[in-house]
């Protein structure tokens, strides 16, 4: 999910084609990374603004899993998720995605939002011990990236060691 966090000198990289009535409120969610509250209710503001930014979401889910908030976390993944789906024109239902379903190589775009999504969705199953699901979602973000363009090998790294501590 780094696309969500690249600098960019004055503020936040959150995306290439964000309206600058919602960059606003995403620049002032970062502008206090470690006030919660702040963060959610400018992320929120952002949403208001235009609830199909995916990047929203996806910062959104960000915050809720850094401090723990899995359930809040996993939700806006998922919506980050259906909504990069309808805007990419591919299957809603990850389980049926496959490699020639669109170009997963474009650096941005709703695609490239679609596998940060479930990369999260990956790491958020890792945390709530959910082994089996988060196996499933790596093994297919591995055929839909298999460049690793969106870092999912982070995640596989984690689930191994969890999978190790395991036996």
């Amino acid at each position: 999910m780094e696309l969500v966090s690249l600098n960019a000198g004055d503020g936040v990289l959150f995306g290439l084609d964000i309206p600058e009535h919602v960059n606003v409120w995403l620049q002032a969610a970062a502008l206090r990374p470690g006030d919660e509250a702040w963060a959610e209710q400018n992320l929120r503001r952002a949403l208001a603004a235009n609830p199909d930014q995916i990047e929203t979401y996806i910062a959104l889910t960000k915050l809720f899993c850094y401090r723990g908030r899995l359930d809040e976390a996993e939700e806006m993944a998922l919506t980050a998720l259906d909504k990069a789906a309808v805007q990419a024109g591919v299957d809603r239902d990850w389980r049926r995605l496959g490699s020639a379903a669109t170009d997963w190589s474009l650096f941005d775009g709703p695609a490239r939002l679609l596998l940060y999504s479930l990369k999260a969705l990956a790491f958020i199953s890792l945390r709530q011990q959910r082994l089996a699901h988060a196996d499933d979602i790596l093994g297919l973000l591995l055929s839909l990236d298999p460049l690793d363009r969106v870092g999912a090998s982070v995640v596989r790294d984690i689930a191994k060691g969890v999978a190790d501590d395991d036996d």
